[in-house]
């Protein structure tokens, strides 16, 4: 159970613990603000911003059921990452939020290994300092994220009004998010749902899995689109927003995403890919403003239409 009060320096969130006992802290709250990378919250633990029954806690606390944890969101500082003059492929925009198709190999937002070229970067550049300053110095204005290899519609908030709306209905599940992909294999049924609980992989920590100890309530709907033999196009609309939810989910049928060299065949047979074959293709909201719903649907990207006229001619 989740609530939260806005302050005029910072935003206090509280939680109860309902079904995660003996989960760490720093891993409960990660899922729980998805929107905040685990590092953002590792700092807030450590700088005692977060308590469990009122009291300071470390990253490696574990957690109890029935616990009451509360969590201060700062006020965001000025974020020290730079304004880089980035081509952005804009779907929709005014002064509340921003959504774009991302392209494929781009970060979302700037870590280790990935200060430059992000699409953090390029929203800075783009919106000046008029984004959300919810998440920290790091994150601006991003309120979910999507793979570095995964394309499509992603939304980004100008305001703190925007942010928090968003997230709001990103917690209830409400965002429509339908994304296109190319799976291994034929799949006989026309249709189905995946209904596996999702969390970290028991002994490769990058991994997600169905088979977590903690896993978290994710469903997935796919549909097929269209089959070539060896491999079926299809589409899947997200109940639930897990991370690698559909990389996970399609590969415990046995049917990976082409191209996805972490849950699927180390070779992959078009060499030429750059990981996951995925697209987010449809994003609706309600928009934080105006309470009435929005709709965008980013264009497949051209290395996707090309492989699927590959299939087809094959």
């Amino acid at each position: 159970m989740r609530c939260f009060i806005i302050r005029r320096k910072t935003l206090k969130e509280f939680f109860t613990v309902e079904n995660q006992d003996g989960e760490r802290i720093d891993r409960y709250l990660s899922e729980e603000l998805e929107d905040r990378s685990r590092s953002y919250i590792q700092k807030l633990i450590k700088e005692n911003h977060v308590t469990v029954n009122q009291k300071p806690v470390k990253a490696n606390y574990r957690l109890s059921l029935g616990d009451r944890v509360e969590i201060d969101l700062p006020e965001a500082k000025e974020p020290d990452i730079k304004p880089e003059d980035i081509p952005l492929d804009i779907l929709y925009e005014d002064k509340d939020i921003i959504i774009v198709n991302k392209p494929k190999q781009m970060v979302v937002h700037p870590a280790p290994g990935h200060y430059s070229q992000t699409l953090v970067n390029a929203l800075m550049y783009h919106c000046g300092f008029e984004l959300s300053g919810i998440n920290g110095t790091m994150r601006p204005g991003i309120v979910h994220r999507i793979d570095m290899d995964t394309t499509g519609s992603l939304v980004a908030c100008k305001n703190d009004m925007a942010h928090q709306s968003l997230s709001k209905q990103l917690k209830e599940h409400s965002i429509r998010r339908i994304y296109v992909a190319i799976v291994h294999g034929n799949i006989k049924e026309e249709d189905g749902t995946v209904n596996a609980p999702i969390g970290r992989h028991p002994t490769e920590r990058k991994k997600m899995s169905i088979h977590s100890r903690n896993g978290r309530e994710a469903i997935t709907h796919y549909q097929v689109l269209e089959r070539f033999g060896n491999y079926t196009y299809i589409q899947c609309e997200l109940e639930t927003g897990r991370t690698h939810q559909i990389r996970v989910h399609m590969a415990s049928l046995g049917h990976p995403l082409l191209g996805d060299m972490v849950y699927g065949p180390k070779k992959c047979p078009f060499p030429h890919l750059q990981g996951q074959t995925l697209h987010a293709r449809t994003l609706g909201i309600i928009h934080p403003r105006t309470g009435e719903y929005l709709e965008v649907n980013a264009p497949l990207p051209a290395y996707f239409i090309e492989l699927l006229d590959k299939l087809r001619k094959s």
